[in-house]
């Protein structure tokens, strides 16, 4: 069985990967302009290739810091499934709306992850959690990741959560039941690319194990609090 890890990097290496928003990736994303914020104004960035854990860690870790970590909500353009509720859930709006909020320079990170689909960071929802006197949690892809760092640089804390292998992680995500072969082989090939920025982030923490993957990820965020 591999070993869960963990790496610290300064912030000047996720520069390295300034690039990487500018590569083609089937993706549509937005870079923005650095911002001056108050050093009490912390950010967690969780982020993950799909199926690499991150949720379930996200999910320890608002349990473990109840008082001070809130979840971010993301807002999208898709419609609601299940039993999710705006506003809980995400911020579900119209496509119309979400372009407005582009631009309007809303957002603290956005995406196109499929034509006519958006994802993104409210900068509204962190000053939301800030004015509690919360730290922000936001569970977002790699690239949105490396937004929220160009943004916020001196006060984010990003961790990585690297799955123990390719093969790993799409015995992960067959089980799910929700892919389908296409599908799944997309998700697989975009995984491997973002492992590829992993060395972008604060710490990379190996989910071979997922209680002690958690355990890391408390280690560290009790360390930033």
């Amino acid at each position: 069985m591999l070993h869960s890890s963990k790496l610290s990097f300064s912030k000047n290496s996720k520069k390295l990967k300034s690039n990487f928003i500018k590569l083609s990736t089937g993706l549509t994303s937005q870079l923005y302009p650095a911002m001056t914020i108050n050093n009490q104004q912390k950010i967690i960035v969780i982020t993950a290739p799909s199926g690499a854990g991150k949720t379930s860690i996200t999910q320890y870790l608002l349990n473990s810091f109840p008082g001070k970590l809130a979840f971010s909500i993301s807002a999208a353009t898709r419609k609601a499934r299940g039993n999710e509720k705006n506003g809980v859930d995400y911020y579900f709006m119209r496509e119309e709306d979400f372009t407005n909020k582009i631009q309007h320079g809303e957002f603290a990170e956005w995406e196109m992850v499929y034509e006519g689909k958006y994802y993104g960071t409210l900068k509204s929802e962190l000053t939301r959690i800030w004015n509690e006197g919360k730290i922000p949690v936001l569970d977002i892809d790699v690239k949105g990741a490396i937004h929220v760092q160009q943004q916020y640089p001196e006060t984010t804390l990003s961790l990585f959560i690297e799955p123990p292998g390719v093969d790993e992680l799409k015995r992960r995500l067959q089980s799910r039941g929700t892919e389908s072969e296409e599908s799944l082989n997309a998700r697989v090939n975009k995984a491997s690319y973002e492992l590829s920025f992993k060395h972008s982030f604060d710490h990379i923490i190996v989910n071979d194990d997922l209680e002690r993957a958690k355990k890391q990820a408390e280690d560290i965020v009790k360390g930033f609090l």
